[in-house]
């Protein structure tokens, strides 16, 4: 399902070259359940965008789906990711003045679903959520907890293959964490491919399979 072969990534700061990706060579497979662990600055990140196709690696290939995305143009990379990968974020990442049920929506709108399929799917993910009766709530009425619910619900709306998950935890409390990761396993058991970013050590060894990076490099 996700190929890296030999990507290496380079950012220029200043007059300095900051090696962020040195020669990763990866493979996830279909349904895996993985956590990428590693200190600040080792390039867990950075390996999320460039799986995520938010980024670009400056060489080596990457095959999503047998497919090379490694010279696809911005609009094509786009179409890949909406239709095939969610995303998970540690700030959410919700649009404030927006109710729960309009920021699940929102993916739908821009892939130009008809409204009445989109209020059922709606419906039907926060339910999954356990935040039906959330749903008109915005944002700054809701908990930490309920907030990476409505943020799972909204990256599941497309029903991806694959889901993303970049410190999930990070900003809830152990109780809410706890919840957060039984809710993406639980999304993982029913086939989709999660991969976690981490630093958390308790988090990352539930997984299936642990990645360790340090200085751009897999260990």
């Amino acid at each position: 399902m996700i190929r890296l072969e030999n990507i290496h990534r380079y950012f220029q700061v200043g007059e300095q070259t900051v090696h962020a990706l040195n020669g990763i060579t990866l493979a996830i497979n279909k349904g895996e359940y993985v956590s990428v662990m590693g200190p600040s600055g080792s390039g867990k990140s950075t390996l999320l965008n460039v799986i995520a196709l938010l980024d670009k690696p400056s060489s080596g290939h990457y095959l999503l789906n047998n497919l090379d995305v490694t010279q696809r143009s911005d609009d094509e990379l786009a179409k890949v990711r909406r239709e095939n990968i969610g995303f998970v974020f540690q700030f959410f990442h919700l649009i404030p003045r927006l109710s729960a049920a309009e920021n699940v929506e929102m993916p739908m709108i821009l892939a130009g679903i008809a409204v009445k399929e989109r209020k059922r799917r709606v419906i039907q993910a926060l339910a999954s959520v356990n935040l039906q009766d959330r749903s008109a709530h915005r944002p700054d009425q809701l908990s930490g907890g309920q907030l990476q619910r409505v943020a799972i619900a909204r990256a599941m709306i497309m029903r991806p293959e694959i889901l993303l998950a970049d410190e999930p935890t990070g900003n809830l409390d152990s109780k809410s964490g706890l919840e957060i990761i039984e809710l993406l396993e639980n999304l993982n058991k029913q086939g989709v491919t999660l991969m976690i970013i981490t630093h958390d050590q308790i988090v990352g060894n539930r997984a299936q399979r642990q990645i360790q990076i340090v200085d751009g490099q897999l260990k």
